[in-house]
């Protein structure tokens, strides 16, 4: 399958961001719908009548069965599925899945869409979302997009206006201030063999450190460490990642302790294309979070908003009963343990600038309206050829009030092979958010002390 190189329109919602155009906030009677007809995130509250209702507040009521203990329970248990989409049907519900969703069902015969009924969980503190509405009417893009203006904390624009706007949304997305978790990933061989390579993750915003001070580092927007736990052969090896908001004007920083050399070393491939942690190459460094850091060897496009059927609500993936090998399948993951909603989404096309370089010349974003995270992405190659998909199989994490992920995927439909990330079990620990500010420390020195010890 082709990527489509005509510019498309949908509405009064497209628009295409050029190198150098400026942008700004939304005018404050704009900015007067979030709230009233819009959420303080910027989606729709309104349902469309049928499948997706209104939105109510989110997911606020804490589950029965779940005792706060980072191990989550499903909060929709009695849900059915209400029809399945396969290789028998996929050409009726083609207008609301991707062209990658459709080509894995094609290749795949036991690859299938369960789809479940809709809720709308996103929830947020209330700082978040009286930050976010604050926003609309002070951040702005600079320096041709790269960077934003006026910008601490939350969604900076609940109201886009280009596709470069909503692709900050998803990289600036709240995601719970500290947090910390255990995870593994997966990249099998076409007959499904794999070996898991475990993580621990910290994931610090710069606003949450205790000795935050708005005007230190105020180019950073988070920090992140991944130290690889297992296997033996790989463990104790780590990333540190300091990062910026704007990574033309001052690159990523990123630094990699290696334990069998014991020591400290900058990282400067851990961007863009750059090969993705013990992956075996089937990611890339921008693959990660389904896409991060620098947006500027992209032209973006924002094509507008459709309803899709997206991973939502992916409870049964992170139960912890579940062994690997009941997850793992060859191809894909097994997607009897999936769960698909009808949603919302912003289409935004990603085409490489002419002169610059990446393994990915388009990546086309389908982004969930009520969270701005990024739930299907379609890639494609220099010759235009479709090659990866990935999904994101969310979950709201309702006693932070933190929208997130339980499982990324992105399958090679070239290679018959696929990587899984943020797998769960009985053998891992829970997720563990950070209800105080965190004292961790992520300098370069903290790094070499913790790997020497």
């Amino acid at each position: 399958m082709k990527l489509n190189k005509t510019l498309l329109a949908t509405g009064v919602l497209a628009a295409t961001l050029f190198a150098g155009n400026a942008f700004g906030a939304v005018s404050a009677q704009e900015a007067a719908k979030l709230g009233d007809t819009l959420t303080p995130i910027g989606a729709e509250k309104a349902g469309n009548g049928k499948e997706i209702p209104a939105w109510d507040g989110g997911l606020k009521q804490i589950p029965a069965g779940y005792k706060g203990d980072g191990i989550y329970v499903d909060p929709y248990p009695n849900d059915k599925i209400q029809f399945t989409i396969d290789q028998s049907n996929v050409s009726q519900y083609a207008d609301k899945l991707s062209p990658g969703q459709v080509a894995m069902i094609k290749k795949y015969s036991d690859y299938k869409i369960p789809v479940y009924p809709t809720h709308r969980p996103a929830a947020y503190p209330k700082e978040v979302m009286d930050k976010s509405v604050d926003n609309a009417t002070k951040v702005e893009l600079i320096k041709g997009g790269n960077g934003l203006g006026n910008y601490q904390d939350a969604i900076p624009f609940p109201i886009p206006q280009n596709g470069l706007e909503v692709i900050w949304n998803h990289i600036t997305r709240y995601r719970g201030g500290s947090v910390q978790r255990n995870v593994g990933q997966v990249t099998p061989t076409e007959s499904g063999a794999y070996s898991v390579v475990k993580f621990q993750d910290e994931l610090t915003w710069r606003a949450y450190l205790k000795d935050y001070k708005p005007s230190e580092d105020p180019n950073v927007l988070f920090y992140f460490k991944q130290a690889i736990t297992g296997p033996a052969r790989l463990a104790g090896n780590v990333l540190l990642v300091h990062e910026t908001i704007d990574q033309v004007a001052e690159p990523r920083r990123a630094w990699v302790y290696n334990a069998g050399q014991r020591r400290v070393r900058r990282a400067p491939q851990v961007a863009y294309d750059g090969p993705g942690t013990a992956a075996d190459g089937m990611r890339t460094s921008d693959n990660f979070d389904m896409f991060n850091g620098a947006p500027d060897r992209y032209n973006w496009e924002l094509i507008g908003k459709k309803e899709m059927y997206i991973p939502y609500n992916s409870y049964k993936l992170v139960d912890r009963k579940l062994k690997y090998d009941q997850i793992i399948k060859p191809g894909h993951i097994n997607q009897d343990l999936t769960r698909y909603e009808l949603h919302r989404v912003w289409h935004v096309r990603a085409t490489l600038k002419p002169g610059e370089r990446h393994i990915y010349a388009q990546r086309d974003f389908y982004i969930d309206e009520d969270s701005w995270q990024a739930t299907v992405i379609d890639h494609y190659d220099g010759r235009g050829e479709l090659w990866r998909v990935a999904e994101a199989h969310s979950m709201h994490f309702y006693d932070q009030e933190v929208p997130w992920y339980a499982i990324e995927t992105l399958y090679d439909l070239l290679s018959g092979r696929y990587l899984a990330l943020g797998l769960t079990n009985e053998e891992t620990d829970p997720y563990a958010f950070g209800v105080e500010r965190s004292s961790r420390d992520y300098t370069p020195a903290a790094l070499r002390r913790a790997g020497t010890r």
